[in-house]
C-alpha cells in the first residue's frame, strides 16, 4: 500500500489528507498550486496540462484562478485542459452541460486559447464513442500527460463518473450512471427522470497517470464517503478507494468533510487527547452504544479495552465518569421546552422565567415547523406561551404543476356556481395549461404560476399552524425576496431579507427563537435562512436590550438528528403527541405521498419525522435513560 509512513495521529488514513478550516482557504491553496505549475511551465517554455472537474466543489478554485488572471496577470495561453466527464447525450449549449459550466466558471474569463480546451463530446453517435475515447487518451499522452488532476467525490464514491464496479485500470469510456448520482443531479435537471442515464468519463487508469492528483471535498454531506475512501479497504464498490494505490494523490478537505475521519470523530482512538467535558460525553456515549451497555453499567475494563484507558486513568474510576455523563444527559430531557415556571432551573435546559415567553419559530419552508419540531411546537402553544411562526420562504418551487390546474379548476367552478365568472381565471388556466405543455426541465414558472403555488402552500401552512393552536395574528409569511431572486441569479443580496427579519424580531421581542440548523448543504435554503436570522439578531443585539434575554435554539429536519452528545434540550413526546404532530403534517397535502423534491429517502415526510424522533428516543433508552415514544432534540446557538 502506498504512503506507509503516515504520522501516528493519522494511522487510520491510507492516503495523505490535508484539512482546512473552510473551503475558501482550501480552494485558494489549490488554485495557487495550479498557478505555480502554470508559471513554472511558462518559465521553461512548456505546456501546462490540467485535468479539470465540474460540480460545486471546484467552483471557488476556478473563481480564484480567474482572480489571479484578472488582478495578478496569470496567463493561461500555455495551458491545455482536459475535463473529466460529460453527460451523454448532452448538447454543449444545454444549461446542464459541462461545457456551459466550464465556460461560465472559468474559460469565459481567462485567456486560454479555445483550441486548448478539451471536454468530452456528449453529441457523438454511440458507434463513434470508442474511437473518440481512444483519441482523447492519446491526445493526453501526446502532451506528456496531465500535470495536475482535480477531482471531486460523489456520494457513491465515484471519481469522474467512475461508478461502483469500475476497474482500477479503466480508460475513457461511456458509462451508466448510478441511481444515487442521478438523484443528486435531479435539481439541476428539474427531476431525476430528466437526468441522462449515461456519461462519458476518463477512467480510473487515466486519472492515475496524472503527475499530481488532488481530490477535494466540502461539507458534511461528503463526510461519510470521504471516511470510506480514506480509511476503508480498497474496493470496486467505492472507486475512490483506488486512490490509495497512488503515490501522487492528496485529499484536500474542509473540517466538515473531514469530520468523520477517526482523528476528528473518535480522536482518542488515534492519539492522546486533552479530555474536555464535550469530548468525554461523546466518548462515553460512543462506548455505551458500541458495547450495547447502559452508561451506568460501563466498567474500567470496558474503557481500557476500547482505547479509552487514558480517560479512565485521568478522570476515573469508571463509575465517577458514568454518573457524571448520565446526569448530564438526564438534565437535557424536559417536558417544558419554554421553561417550567416557579421551579429551580439550575439544571434545566431552559429558564423558568418569564413563565409566559414570547417565542418565534422560523420555518424555512412552509412545513419545516411541524415536520421538524411539531411536537414541541404544540407543547409550547399548549403551555400558554405567546408563540409566533414565521414562514421564511413561499416554498413555491415544491408544488406539482398538476396542483396548479386543479386549484384553478376549483376557482373556475366556484365562480360559475356563484354566478361571478368574469373570465379572468379561465384565461389564467388556459395560459398555465399551454405553458405546462412545453415546459422544459428546470424552467422557471411565470410569476402568476409561482404566485398560485405559493398560495397553495400558504393555505396549508395556515391550516397546520391553526391546528397547533396559533391565532392567525401570530402566523407570519415573510416570503423573503432572496428565494425567488435566486431562481434567476446566483448573485443575490440578502439585505432586504435581513431588514425584514429584524422588523419581525423587533415586533415580537422573543425570549426564544427556534431556527433550522441543517447546515450540511451550505448553499441550501435552510443555511441561507439561518444566516439571515443570525445577522438580524447580531445587528439588533447592538441596540436592543431584549436581545440579552433571547435564546436561539436550533432544530434539524426530517432526515438527521443531532448526535446525542450535542443535544442540549430533548423534548419527549407521548404517543398522543406523536399523533397530533402527524395530523399537523398532514395539513400539507401538496407535500404528501410523493413531494416534488423527495431527496434520497423514499419515505413520506411524516414517516421520516416519526422514525427520526423514535430513533432518538431509542438511543436515549439504550444509554440507560427513560423509554419514551419519541424525542425532538435541540442545540442552543451561543453568540459568544
Amino acid at each position: 500500500m502506498a504512503r506507509l509512513n503516515l504520522l501516528e495521529e493519522t494511522r487510520f488514513e491510507r492516503v495523505p489528507v490535508k484539512v482546512y478550516a473552510n473551503q475558501n482557504e482550501a480552494s485558494v491553496d489549490v488554485a495557487n498550486r495550479i498557478a505555480s505549475i502554470i508559471k513554472k511551465k511558462q518559465e521553461n517554455g512548456e505546456t501546462a496540462v490540467l485535468g479539470l472537474a465540474t460540480g460545486a466543489t471546484p467552483v471557488k478554485v476556478y473563481k480564484e484562478l480567474v482572480r489571479l488572471h484578472t488582478e495578478e496577470g496569470l496567463s493561461f495561453k500555455n495551458v491545455v485542459t482536459f475535463n473529466l466527464d460529460e453527460y451523454y447525450p448532452m448538447k454543449p449549449d444545454a444549461p446542464q452541460s459541462y461545457v456551459t459550466f466550464m465556460n461560465k466558471n472559468l474559460f469565459d474569463h481567462i485567456d486560454i486559447p479555445e483550441e486548448n480546451i478539451n471536454i468530452p463530446d456528449g453529441t457523438l453517435p454511440e458507434e463513434g464513442i470508442h474511437a473518440y475515447c481512444e483519441a482523447y487518451e492519446q491526445k493526453i499522452s501526446n502532451l506528456g500527460g496531465i500535470d495536475i488532476q482535480l477531482l471531486g467525490i460523489g456520494r457513491t464514491g465515484h471519481i469522474g463518473f467512475n461508478e461502483p464496479g469500475s476497474a482500477p485500470n479503466s480508460g475513457t469510456r461511456l458509462v451508466v450512471l448510478d441511481d444515487l448520482t442521478r438523484r443528486d443531479a435531479s435539481r439541476d435537471f428539474g427531476g431525476k427522470e430528466n437526468v441522462p442515464t449515461k456519461a462519458l468519463t476518463m477512467g480510473v487508469g487515466t486519472i492515475f497517470k496524472a503527475k499530481e492528483i488532488v481530490l477535494m471535498a466540502w461539507n458534511e454531506k461528503k463526510a461519510e464517503i470521504v471516511k470510506k475512501a480514506v480509511e476503508g479497504e480498497i474496493s470496486s464498490d467505492i472507486p475512490a478507494t483506488y486512490l490509495q494505490l497512488s503515490d501522487s494523490v492528496e485529499f484536500i478537505l474542509d473540517t466538515d468533510a473531514a469530520s468523520q475521519l477517526t482523528r476528528f470523530d473518535l480522536p482518542w482512538l488515534a492519539h492522546e487527547v486533552a479530555w474536555t467535558d464535550t469530548l468525554i460525553k461523546k466518548a462515553v456515549v460512543w462506548l455505551s452504544l458500541k458495547l450495547n451497555k447502559a452508561i451506568l453499567k460501563l466498567t474500567d475494563d470496558d474503557y481500557n479495552n476500547n482505547g479509552m484507558a487514558q480517560l479512565v486513568t485521568e478522570k476515573g474510576p469508571a463509575y465517577s465518569i458514568n454518573i457524571k455523563i448520565f446526569n448530564e444527559l438526564q438534565r437535557t430531557i424536559t417536558g417544558w421546552p419554554g421553561g417550567k415556571p416557579n421551579v429551580d432551573d439550575t439544571n434545566r435546559p431552559e429558564r423558568a422565567e418569564p413563565g409566559r415567553k414570547n417565542v418565534i419559530l422560523f420555518s424555512p419552508h412552509p412545513d419545516d415547523d411541524v415536520i421538524s419540531m411539531g411536537g414541541t411546537f404544540i407543547r409550547l402553544a399548549d403551555q400558554g406561551h405567546n408563540v409566533h411562526v414565521a414562514y421564511q420562504t413561499s416554498g413555491n418551487t415544491a408544488v406539482w404543476d398538476d396542483d396548479v390546474l386543479r386549484y384553478l379548476e376549483f376557482v373556475q367552478d366556484f365562480a360559475v356556481a356563484i354566478d361571478d365568472d368574469n373570465g379572468v381565471t379561465t384565461n389564467i388556466y388556459n395560459e398555465a395549461k399551454e405553458f405546462f405543455k412545453t415546459k422544459q426541465p428546470n424552467q422557471v414558472d411565470p410569476e402568476i404560476i409561482r404566485t398560485i403555488k405559493a398560495l397553495i402552500r400558504k393555505g396549508e401552512a395556515i391550516a397546520g399552524a391553526r391546528y397547533v393552536g396559533l391565532p392567525d395574528s401570530n402566523i407570519h409569511f415573510q416570503d423573503l425576496p432572496f428565494y425567488d431572486r435566486g431562481k434567476f441569479s446566483k448573485e443575490v443580496s440578502y439585505e432586504d431579507d435581513i431588514q425584514q427579519t429584524m422588523e419581525l424580531l423587533q415586533a415580537v421581542k422573543p425570549h426564544q427563537v427556534f431556527a433550522a440548523g441543517d447546515f450540511a448543504d451550505p448553499h441550501g435554503t435552510h443555511r441561507v435562512c439561518f444566516d439571515i436570522i443570525f445577522e438580524a439578531l447580531k445587528r439588533l443585539s447592538k441596540t436592543e436590550e431584549w436581545t440579552k434575554d433571547c435564546w436561539l435554539w436550533l432544530y434539524r429536519g426530517a432526515w438527521h438528528e443531532y448526535p446525542i452528545h450535542e443535544i442540549e434540550m430533548a423534548v419527549p413526546l407521548s404517543p398522543q403527541e406523536v399523533k397530533r404532530k402527524r395530523l399537523a403534517i398532514f395539513k400539507h397535502q401538496s407535500q404528501k405521498d410523493v413531494p416534488v423534491f423527495p431527496g434520497d429517502d423514499p419515505r413520506e415526510f411524516w414517516v421520516r419525522a416519526e422514525d427520526r424522533t423514535s430513533e432518538t428516543a431509542e438511543l436515549y433508552h439504550k444509554l440507560g435513560l427513560a423509554d419514551y415514544e419519541a424525542i425532538e432534540a435541540f442545540v442552543r446557538w451561543r453568540f459568544d
